[in-house]
């Protein structure tokens, strides 16, 4: 199993005098966040893709290209790339010159995203959000798998016999589906034969297990052998020498995001009985300390049948840097190692 960090990039700039030199300290601590998964032997580092004041990800290919220069065996992809607000040609452009960079260590998980800022912002229309993702992923697929492209589509203009460059580093970048909860998407991906990337970020884990089914069952139908059809887990976490400080540490900085977030989208204030409920064994987050979080994820991937990626999303609590960084070198020199000698 693959272990490793998805970030959004985030930053607590409140004061709008300081935006440029609190936006670009946010940026290089993140880089030395990458840098030091990096060094501690994580597998992979994730950049989302964001629009909004609190996120510096909107440019998600240059932090990694930033990165890749830092870096020397993880992995660097995208987590995820708003697919249905982009130009797929532009897309693989971008990523397939971060692969020349890295010496082939590019990837996309490409989905439709958890806000909707960038289809005002590019000027598309929302009641299309599915049909979009839809043609763009084609496309996106279609260039991947050819260096000379005839295409036509509804919402970009078609390609006759275009050459697209330039050509990756990799024979094929992998390109993973990032997915919530919808059993369309999940029958897409195995349908596809790509491999699946789930964000589990409340509830239950283990209730993701029918969709995960319905993916393999898909993608047996396709004809996809079934070691293609590998899932990775996104999951908010932080680890800390105990489960106590991890708590201490995490808890406030996440129920005001979360309850900020709430106010926009019609959920309930966070209160602690349901952190601590979310918290507990078969629940969502993983914040605690390094045995605990390693047997959860563990447990998280026997309950579904079988992962092969797990990434934490640590950066939603506002957690000073120093205190993110210890998390990494403990996930790195603790929490993998328990995962890898258990499997």
């Amino acid at each position: 199993m693959e272990i490793g960090i998805d970030s959004f990039a985030a930053t607590t700039v409140t004061n709008s005098s300081a935006l440029a030199e609190e936006s670009r300290r946010s940026l290089t601590e993140l880089l030395e966040r990458i840098e030091l998964a990096d060094g501690v032997g994580l597998d992979v580092f994730g950049i989302g893709e964001h629009h909004r004041k609190e996120f510096l990800d909107s440019a998600t290919a240059v932090i990694l290209a930033a990165a890749a220069g830092r870096t020397k065996k993880i992995i660097l992809t995208s987590a995820v790339t708003v697919l249905s607000a982009a130009d797929p040609v532009r897309v693989f452009q971008e990523f397939a010159t971060l692969d020349l960079i890295s010496g082939g260590r590019a990837e996309l998980v490409v989905g439709r995203g958890s806000f909707t800022d960038a289809f005002p912002l590019f000027g598309l229309n929302l009641n299309e959000y599915d049909q979009l993702f839809i043609e763009k992923l084609n496309l996106l697929l279609t260039i991947r798998d050819n260096e000379r492209v005839t295409w036509t589509g509804k919402y970009r203009p078609a390609l006759f016999d275009q050459a697209i460059y330039p050509r990756p580093f990799q024979a094929k970048i992998p390109i993973w589906l990032g997915v919530g909860g919808t059993p369309e998407s999940f029958v897409r991906a195995g349908t596809l034969g790509l491999p699946l990337m789930v964000a589990v970020i409340g509830g239950e884990t283990h209730r993701f297990r029918p969709l995960i089914d319905l993916y393999r069952e898909a993608g047996r139908r396709a004809g996809h052998a079934p070691e293609t059809l590998k899932v990775g887990l996104h999951s908010l976490g932080y680890v800390a020498d105990t489960r106590e400080e991890a708590i201490s540490d995490y808890y406030p900085g996440y129920a005001e995001t979360f309850t900020r977030i709430g106010r926009e989208r019609g959920w309930p204030p966070v209160s602690r009985p349901r952190f601590d409920s979310q918290n507990g064994p078969t629940g969502a987050l993983l914040v605690g300390g390094p045995e605990e979080v390693a047997e959860k994820i563990l447990r998280h991937g026997e309950s579904l049948g079988g992962i092969s990626r797990f990434t934490f999303q640590m950066d939603n609590a506002a957690l000073p840097h120093a205190k993110l960084m210890k998390s990494i070198e403990l996930i790195g020199a603790k929490v993998a190692p328990l995962v890898r000698a258990a499997l």
